[in-house]
């Protein structure tokens, strides 16, 4: 009965504790967006995509993952998904082991602060006016609906231009 008793309060001790870890991480994710956005010292590099649903999200994962340490970068659009493209998400996750998912989220333009550099994915129409012009536009084609083979072809021409940024 003592036993019992013990394991029961463990388990639930051990329940307890992954909630609050849980929870830590997240509040952890939160402060380090904020001290980013708050870091003089990078230059803040923003991809704009309509929807910040795939080439966009792609684009921050992959800069931050390589060039993080030299540049804050942020991904936004003038209209939001409620979630980041699956195969986007899937292929990245697949090729980098980068869970976008765990670290974004599909935002508008107000949710990010002023960018030094605005980068458009390539709007196949006119790209949305975002309070600056474009200091680039990569002219990517939207592979949404296209094959795993057009979806990696645009993420490695997304790493070659996140590799290249000056």
């Amino acid at each position: 009965i003592i036993l019992a008793l013990f394991l029961k309060k463990t388990k639930l001790n051990v329940a307890f504790f992954q909630k609050i870890n849980s929870a830590k991480k997240k509040a952890v994710r939160i402060l380090e967006v904020k001290m980013k956005q708050n870091n003089p010292t990078k230059k803040k590099i923003a991809f704009i995509c309509v929807h910040n649903s795939c080439r966009s999200q792609i684009a921050e994962s992959l800069a931050k993952h390589f060039r993080g340490d030299e540049f804050d970068f942020y991904s936004a659009g003038t209209e939001t998904k409620p979630q980041i493209n699956q195969d986007a998400v899937r292929l990245v996750k697949k090729l980098y082991g980068i869970d976008m998912e765990q670290t974004q989220y599909s935002k508008v333009i107000s949710d990010i602060p002023s960018v030094d550099v605005a980068i458009s994915m390539g709007c196949n129409v006119t790209c949305p006016y975002i309070g600056k012009d474009f200091d680039d536009n990569w002219q990517l084609d939207d592979p949404l609906g296209k094959s795993d083979e057009e979806f990696i072809k645009v993420i490695n021409t997304i790493e070659e231009k996140v590799r290249s940024l000056k």
